[in-house]
């Protein structure tokens, strides 16, 4: 039986293309959503460009059948329908003291639910609280899960541990040309592109990645990067695939503290010769959901708390380079000349991505519409460098399954063109890493 969803403005903020996700299904939007997309007209945000394509494909599709009945979606499809305020039902008004916008739409879906039966009947929402609140009055709830990664305890690591490694094959990926044929670690020895393996046999080992274009399996040397030198196997993983140079799409996942953004800062500006300028951008999720516009002072000192912590870790490569004497521009100097730009990532559309050695750090807070737009602004000769912890979310409509960095995590693997590698151990501090650990 054909069910009806009514969608939240949410839903529609982060897919604009949400209607077409439901089958034959109806949808229906409650006119306190399209008000609130009004809100969200204006602006280069994608919340913005959501908004507004939506209520393009809306506008399309209406016709006098849009408040009666609905208007039919397309083929397979099918139709969407706007529905009006209504009063508020007595239990409604019983149990919400300050009617909001949230309460309108709850009361609209209550009413459909009434009209149409409760179990033919789903409110869908990425709101939590408001899902709490819509399944206390009876109300079926969905989260809005088009783009997700279903298991997340099986999420590619980007590295293998392989034992029992003949001493041979070892010794042989030491001489020159440094790689050896992937049959030679055994039958049952599955790689996918770029992935990291080590090579094990009992005191012996190697790390080594399996070149998908060559169908290699090649040794990886650690390397330091502007002073700065890998703690860990993954991190000279991590390194080797930013400094790779046939890599245009590197991942880096890991909990605080483990290296990633100052790793990729590292490999940026060892690089830097090699690409027009460096790009390291951040999402800017705004405390009680207010723009940068809403606080007080100039662009610098609205941009500074959310930038902090990528000028603390150049401050260490700074650090490292004045005590390596490695010879190169000071840190401020590329800054002042701009040839490494700081900036909030809603400030990169519109720009130009030629060239450009591009780091997107926190990338956990981006949805996946939103990466997928930054990947796709990559011009020639661009690297772009996606790094975060899955499990540290500041979006208020994401979660560990559902946001950008694990959906490309998901998507990309196996690509010649990608690399993806998860740190594990922390390296800020012996204290940072007990912490992690225990509280």
């Amino acid at each position: 039986m054909k069910k009806i969803f009514i969608l939240d403005t949410n839903v529609i903020l982060h897919d604009s293309g949400c209607i077409h996700q439901f089958k034959d299904n109806d949808i229906c939007i409650p006119i306190t959503v399209i008000e609130e997309l009004d809100k969200f007209k204006k602006g280069n945000n994608v919340i913005n460009c959501n908004a507004r394509d939506f209520l393009r494909t809306l506008d399309a599709l209406s016709s006098d059948t849009v408040l009666n009945g609905g208007a039919p979606i397309g083929n397979g499809e099918g139709s969407i329908s706007i529905r009006l305020d209504t009063d508020l039902d007595p239990k409604i008004r019983n149990n919400f003291n300050e009617i909001t916008p949230d309460v309108k739409i709850i009361n609209i879906a209550y009413s459909i639910a009434k009209e149409n039966g409760f179990n033919n009947v789903v409110f869908v929402t990425k709101d939590v609280n408001l899902r709490l609140k819509a399944r206390s009055i009876g109300l079926k709830t969905e989260n809005y899960n088009s783009q997700f990664v279903e298991n997340i305890s099986e999420m590619y690591t980007g590295m293998k541990v392989v034992n029992n490694i003949s001493s041979q094959v070892l010794d042989k990926l030491y001489q020159k040309p440094y790689e050896t044929q992937t049959e030679s670690l055994g039958e049952d020895v599955v790689l996918f592109a770029n992935e990291n393996v080590i090579l094990k046999n009992g005191s012996k080992s190697a790390l080594a990645y399996f070149d998908g274009a060559s169908q290699t399996v090649k040794l990886i040397q650690p390397r330091i990067c502007y002073g700065v030198k890998p703690r860990n196997s993954e991190q000279t993983f991590a390194l080797n695939a930013m400094l790779n140079p046939d890599i245009s799409l590197v991942t880096i996942s890991g909990k605080a503290g483990t290296g990633k953004t100052l790793l990729a800062l590292a490999a940026a500006l060892a690089k830097k010769q090699f690409y027009r300028q460096i790009f390291i951008a951040r999402p800017v999720v705004p405390l009680s959901n207010k723009d940068l516009g809403f606080l007080p002072g100039d662009v610098a000192s609205k941009l500074d708390p959310y930038m902090q912590p990528l000028y603390d870790n150049l401050s260490v490569i700074q650090n490292q380079f004045n005590e390596n004497g490695v010879n190169g521009k000071n840190i401020k100097e590329l800054i002042e000349e701009e040839k490494i730009v700081i900036t909030p990532i809603s400030y990169i559309r519109g720009r130009s991505i030629v060239r450009v050695f591009f780091i997107v750090d926190e990338a956990q807070n981006l949805t996946p519409h939103e990466v997928k737009t930054i990947i796709t602004r990559a011009g020639e000769g661009t690297k772009i460098i996606f790094t975060g912890d899955i499990f540290q979310i500041d979006h208020p409509y994401l979660d560990t399954q559902t946001n950008g960095l694990a959906y490309i995590i998901e998507k990309m693997k196996g690509q010649n063109l990608y690399a993806h590698i998860n740190l594990e151990k922390g390296e800020r501090s012996e204290l940072a890493e007990l912490a992690s650990k225990i509280l």
